[in-house]
């Protein structure tokens, strides 16, 4: 077995992204994951031939460089683009569908097959007798809308082939919220073990908020329970009276909500979120407390850590029992850096 590399994974997903710049400029990329994208191939003809001919460049240059093999749709949208790829490119690489091609791919696949349409979706539609998306092409989009709303609205469309989203193109990165999310590796019920995972996460995101040189004032905790327990967890947010940066105020507001609405589930995964940011060098002074101190200890403890390693200093909550620093500090998207 061999144990992912997340960080690998990062540095070539960025390194494919810099190889699609390379012949498209950054508002005809749209990055959907780490390990997918649409690339809106319109105005390149005259430099690059037909989508066909780019799309096979771009392939043959990801293998060449890395080794990677890569699967391609091209379609007349982003729908159409992304369901060719799933259904057919996976299987020989490259793959192009028009409108015309509608009725004999698109339609005869299985709902679950259709980029869009999720478990539940699905099951709603089997229970009214349809299973391909042929099926779900002939029912009235006024029946749809009046039983799935605007989702509904989709679903008729995207059975015909129709889809009016636009490329976004570059994601410009102002960041609307810091958080972590942890998968515990065994189910959590006592409170204070809990508190401590939820330290750590707060101890986490107030050093990447000074990292980036911002101020949140929204906390937000979610809580997903064990298999074994009947209700599947709760997420609730409180705003704080003014904007910060400290581990304690996030901690501190976060148990606020555990308190409220804990109530001795066992849990397997807890998520931290702090939002509503300004940028750092405002300032709210307190008459009666002097925050700056804090602040002070707080860039302090970051720069030991920077330059002497992690571990030089922390606090003493980080050796309670249930604690998951290592694994926060050592783990990108739950695999070992």
């Amino acid at each position: 077995m061999a144990e992912a590399n997340m960080k690998l994974y990062l540095d070539i997903s960025m390194k494919i992204t810099e190889i699609f710049n390379s012949y498209l400029p950054l508002e005809a990329i749209h990055i959907y994951s780490i390990d997918e994208a649409w690339l809106k191939l319109n105005g390149s003809r005259l430099k690059y031939g037909d989508p066909l001919m780019l799309a096979e460049k771009i392939r043959k240059e990801i293998w060449s460089k890395y080794g990677l093999p890569c699967s391609m749709g091209i379609g007349p949208n982003m729908f159409m683009a992304k369901v060719a790829m799933d259904n057919e490119g996976k299987e020989i690489g490259l793959c192009h569908w028009d409108y015309s091609d509608i009725p004999e791919k698109l339609w005869p696949l299985k709902l679950s097959d259709c980029w869009g349409i999720g478990s539940k979706t699905e099951k709603k539609l089997n229970k009214i007798g349809v299973y391909r998306v042929g099926e779900l092409a002939h029912l009235p989009l006024e029946y749809l809308e009046k039983n799935f709303g605007i989702l509904g609205n989709q679903l008729y469309y995207h059975a015909w082939g129709i889809d009016y989203s636009e490329v976004e193109g570059h994601f410009d990165d102002q960041k609307k919220a810091v958080g972590r999310g942890i998968t515990l590796y065994r189910d959590y019920n006592i409170l204070e073990e809990i508190k401590t995972v939820v330290f750590n996460l707060a101890e986490e995101i107030s050093k990447r908020v000074r990292q980036n040189n911002l101020k949140g004032k929204t906390v937000s905790l979610s809580l997903r329970y064990s298999k074994c327990e009947d209700k599947k967890g709760f997420s609730r947010q409180l705003t704080l009276e003014k904007r910060t940066v400290m581990t304690d105020d996030i901690y501190q507001a976060a148990v606020i909500i555990l308190n409220k609405h804990y109530q001795g589930e066992k849990v397997r995964k807890i998520s931290l979120y702090l939002t509503k940011f300004t940028e750092n060098d405002y300032q709210q002074l307190n008459l009666f407390e002097n925050n700056l101190k804090k602040v002070k200890i707080n860039q302090l403890r970051d720069q030991l850590a920077c330059k002497m390693g992690k571990d030089v200093l922390y606090y003493a909550r980080n050796l309670e029992k249930g604690n998951i620093k290592a694994r926060i500090e050592n783990t990108i998207g739950g695999h070992h850096k």
